[in-house]
């Protein structure tokens, strides 16, 4: 999620810990203790591009990391603001380790894939139910972050507890409904799915994307779940990367066929060679417009380049305005 929603969902479970008058300082604490593991995002190479995808959401984010992690954020808390608040260690470290606690599990909420297991597994847990940027979530969740550390209501605290409960309760329903009918779309064309998948659309849970995998495609369409107005918007398919077929050229043990490995894994092997350009590989799990195989990001191969050469690696953001505008439609069509 976005480092705001971070901040505010850590401020909130640490305000759960904390008396009135101390509210404002615990939200503040958790807050900035909830947004450290993003700190990840500061490992990155000049000379190997996908480094940077390796390390994002990976050991800052696992579940046995916590601990260590939030004592950093205290220790450096606490040198920060202890004398000043006349805070002990303990305290600021429960608020720490209950902000940074939350940070891993938010983003295993969204489709990115977030390594909590790591290093016992590298796999990268994504539980479909929200965008990394949801303002229907945070908005509301900041209120109540605000409400309670200025008005020293308690009560603002839990109201945020009940908001979580209530927007992930009401992301699951709306999951399953997306699946089933993402299921029934695939039927109707005679498709046996090898895997299918649903997803939240950006900054909103009314319109899904679809993905699935059939023995030779990837079918990519967009629903609209609800009781009165289910919507389907039929999309594209698009040819499964293969290497013999698409890079014959690619040399096994090379560094470029490394990192094909690397960003098939990042992936979640949601890979295809890019229509518009058959050096590029692209992850076809995210576009703007749900039901478009149109790719936010993709590596760059090149025949010539030397055994020891890593890919490019670049993202496409160029329709953003049209791109909302569309979404936006589709929201309330």
């Amino acid at each position: 999620m976005d480092p705001i929603t971070q901040g505010v969902l850590a401020a909130t479970f640490a305000q759960t810990r904390a008396q009135k008058k101390d509210l404002a300082k615990a939200a503040l604490i958790g807050g900035v203790a909830g947004m450290a593991p993003d700190l990840d995002v500061l490992i990155r190479s000049s000379s190997d591009p996908l480094l940077a995808l390796d390390f994002h959401r990976h050991f800052t984010h696992s579940l046995f990391f916590i601990p260590f992690g939030a004592l950093l954020c205290a220790a450096l808390m606490y040198w920060l603001v202890a004398r000043r608040w006349t805070l002990g260690f303990a305290q600021i470290y429960l608020w720490c380790f209950l902000g940074y606690a939350t940070h891993g599990l938010l983003d295993a909420c969204t489709t990115y894939g977030t390594q909590l297991l790591w290093p016992l597994s590298r796999e990268r847990f994504a539980w479909d139910l929200v965008s990394v940027i949801d303002p229907l979530f945070t908005l509301p969740l900041l209120v109540c972050v605000m409400w309670s550390a200025f008005g020293r209501r308690q009560q603002a605290v839990w109201a945020g507890i009940l908001w979580c409960v209530v927007f992930f309760s009401a992301a699951g329903i709306q999951h399953q409904r997306a699946l089933a009918m993402a299921e029934t779309l695939a039927q109707a064309r005679g498709h046996e799915t090898l895997r299918l998948d649903v997803k939240p659309s950006f900054a909103n849970l009314a319109v899904w994307k679809v993905v699935y995998e059939t023995d030779t495609h990837f079918y990519v369409d967009a629903v609209k779940p609800g009781m009165f107005s289910p919507r389907v918007w039929e999309g594209e398919r698009i040819l499964k990367y293969e290497q013999r077929r698409d890079v014959p050229w690619l040399m096994a043990g090379s560094q470029q066929a490394l990192d094909v490995a690397r960003f098939d894994w990042f992936s979640d092997g949601f890979i295809a060679q890019n229509p518009k350009n058959t050096q590029q590989l692209i992850d076809i799990r995210y576009s703007m417009i749900p039901n478009e195989i149109a790719p936010l990001w993709g590596i760059a191969l090149s025949p010539s380049a030397p055994a020891r050469a890593h890919v490019a690696y670049w993202t496409n953001r160029s329709r953003g305005r049209e791109s909302a505008s569309r979404l936006l439609d589709m929201m309330f069509e």
